[in-house]
C-alpha cells in the first residue's frame, strides 16, 4: 500500500468514527501518518476534555484505523498547539 493510499484508508477509518464522535460533540483530525506505523490524530470540541478520550481512542479509533489498515501500530493523540 502506498503512502497515499494508506492515508485514505485512514481517513476512511476515520470518517466511520466520527458520527460518534460528533454525537458526543467532538471530532477527530489526522495530522499525518510516520513511517506507515504510527498514526497521529488531532481530536476536536467535546472531546479534548472528556474523562473517557483516551479509552476512546484505543478502543474505538486505534482499533477502527487497525480494521482498515492492519500495518498500523499505533495510534497516539497530539494535543493542539
Amino acid at each position: 500500500m502506498t503512502g497515499t493510499e494508506l492515508e485514505e484508508t485512514v481517513l476512511t477509518a476515520l470518517d466511520e468514527i466520527r458520527p460518534f464522535l460528533a454525537s458526543d460533540g467532538g471530532d477527530i483530525s489526522l495530522i499525518g501518518i510516520e513511517n506507515d506505523e504510527v498514526v497521529k490524530v488531532q481530536l476536536h470540541g467535546a472531546c479534548v476534555a472528556c474523562s473517557v478520550n483516551q479509552m476512546t481512542m484505543k478502543t474505538g479509533v486505534e482499533m477502527t484505523i487497525k480494521n482498515h489498515a492492519p500495518q498500523i501500530q499505533e495510534v497516539i493523540s497530539v494535543e493542539a498547539s
